[in-house]
């Protein structure tokens, strides 16, 4: 199924599901937003990675316009419905000063896997424990997504954009694992240097080795 949209890039990575506050300032998405909340249209965010729009995005919906300030800028509520992939992106469209795209929105497998889900999500504790940050899912593990912790797994722009493009949970999670599994060995260490530093120049009870055993 093809759909026209308008977009509003942005240099961030959404996922279906995410709830996202949003400070409108610029012209042209304030036009935007105005027409989308009075038309009850959703509106497309894809990815801005190395300078250009990329092809993949997600489908979003105005949850509520918080506040419009004297100025005209805005702050909204939004959440993420859907992926979608941009066919191709119309600059000009006629009385608007926003532009949109004719974008594709791929079948995507959602089905949960508890056991799994439950593995990636102790990997990531144990690395906000290493990092001293506190995170609440606020759901049940059970209930989660890899969409609901992907933001929180230390993934790097362009990582949380290769995640968007993977259309099965499992594929998500495992993209997840696998990095996080590069990066504990990594955090752990930097630990493990710290208190060696700290431990420098302080009287330590150490064993000697015993050259009798």
């Amino acid at each position: 199924m093809t759909n026209f949209i308008p977009i509003f890039p942005l240099s961030i990575v959404v996922y279906p599901g995410e709830k996202l506050n949003l400070h409108i300032f610029e012209p042209r998405y304030r036009q935007l937003v105005e027409d989308c909340h009075k038309e009850g249209k959703p509106f497309g965010i894809p990815s801005v990675l190395n300078n250009g729009v990329s092809e993949s995005g997600t489908l979003v919906k105005i949850t509520e316009i918080v506040k419009v300030h004297e100025d005209g800028k805005m702050d909204i509520r939004t959440e993420g419905i859907k992926v979608f992939t941009v066919l191709e992106i119309i600059k000009s469209i006629p009385d608007k000063l926003f532009s949109g795209a004719i974008v594709y929105y791929p079948e995507n497998n959602e089905i949960r896997n508890i056991l799994m889900m439950r593995k990636v999500v102790a990997k990531i504790r144990e690395l906000h424990r290493l990092l001293n940050v506190t995170k609440d899912f606020i759901k049940p593990d059970e209930e989660l997504s890899s969409y609901d912790i992907a933001h929180h797994a230390g993934l790097s722009l362009e990582e949380e954009y290769e995640l968007l493009g993977l259309l099965f949970e499992t594929q998500r999670l495992e993209y997840i694992r696998r990095h996080l599994n590069k990066v504990l060995p990594m955090v752990g260490g930097i630990e493990n240097l710290k208190e060696k530093i700290k431990l420098n120049g302080h009287f330590n009870e150490l064993k000697g080795f015993n050259f009798d055993m």
